[in-house]
């Protein structure tokens, strides 16, 4: 049997797929192919239970001709959007589609009221391919590092030894996800162990004044890792505070101990971490009784009611008690 499996961004998206995955290829020994954007292919490159990653620069028609040559026996469609259905339609072949529950989720930023299933995603992915016989196997996420990338802690810090620091993960692509600078350096100033600050180059400048104002014991990262070198120090690491984001997720994957720091978005929308059945390593962080939450599915650039009482409001002296 031969797979084609659509999921097109982004990290923690794709990292919340692999249950079904290896649930695939372990259950059927189906061949498995994976169609996504030329920026995310290296997430799924490492992993053992796909056997080819298929990407495209901008549209899926760039990949069109060459996916009708396969004849796959099924289509497990993970994105269900446009693009998507143009891969669908143009390969005429089976296919299963994701429920996004964009209505409920439009209901619950719109009007406060849940209809939403209190249902992980990765349990809705699952689904899609039930059909076929295939069962959750209870082993949670997956996340895989080339071993040229994992990262030896003393290049970046002599002070860093595994088990004995704490990862902040600052960055999350739209800033209501995000704690302010000055929230971060107050957590910083409270800790006592080493920290590390992980972000992409968008949030170098913002680590580096982090690390400037919070002491020795702070070291900023951002910018100067890969996303699998990123996911190493995450690996190693003792705790990790984090945003609704894609390490979020890669930490789950490592079943590591998460503070998880939301902000316009909620838990509710089903993308928490997910860790292997009998595991609850996750503290959910969050300010209660917010009217405007959620404001978004994804997040803004500003906050709309201009207070920002999501994150300004953040219980600081808890998140740094669960990280001690």
């Amino acid at each position: 049997m031969k797979i084609l499996i659509l999921r097109f961004s982004s990290i923690g998206d794709i990292v919340l797929t692999t249950p079904v995955v290896r649930c695939l290829k372990q259950q059927l020994g189906a061949k498995i192919h994976y169609l996504t954007k030329k920026a995310f292919e290296a997430v799924l490159s490492p992993n053992p239970h796909v056997d080819a990653v298929i990407s495209f620069e901008k549209e899926v028609a760039e990949q069109l001709p060459a996916l009708k040559t396969e004849r796959y026996d099924w289509v497990i469609d993970l994105h269900h959007n446009l693009r998507s259905w143009q891969v669908k339609w143009a390969l005429r072949r089976p296919a299963r589609s994701f429920n996004k529950l964009n209505f409920e989720k439009w209901v619950l930023v719109r009007t406060g009221i849940n209809l939403l299933p209190a249902r992980h995603i990765v349990d809705r992915y699952m689904e899609t391919v039930r059909h076929l016989g295939v069962k959750y196997d209870g082993l949670g996420l997956d996340y895989f590092i080339p071993v040229a990338e994992e990262v030896n802690l003393s290049d970046l810090s002599p002070n860093l030894q595994p088990g004995k620091y704490v990862v902040l993960a600052i960055g999350a692509n739209h800033a209501t996800k995000r704690l302010p600078a000055d929230k971060i350096i107050q957590i910083c100033r409270a800790l006592e162990q080493p920290v590390v600050l992980l972000g992409g180059k968008s949030e170098r400048e913002a680590g580096q004044k982090i690390a400037d104002e919070s002491g020795m014991h702070v070291l900023n990262a951002c910018g100067r890792l890969s996303l699998h070198q990123s996911a190493s120090v995450v690996r190693q690491a003792a705790k990790v505070a984090t945003h609704d984001t894609g390490l979020m997720h890669i930490a789950a994957a490592f079943g590591k101990e998460i503070v998880s720091i939301w902000g316009s978005t909620v838990p509710e929308f089903g993308m928490y971490p997910f860790y292997p059945e009998g595991v609850r390593a996750a503290e959910i962080i969050e300010v209660p009784g917010l009217a405007c939450r959620p404001c978004s599915k994804i997040g803004f650039a500003d906050c709309p009611k201009g207070h920002f009482r999501c994150m300004n409001e953040q219980d600081l002296t808890r998140i740094c008690r669960a990280l001690k």
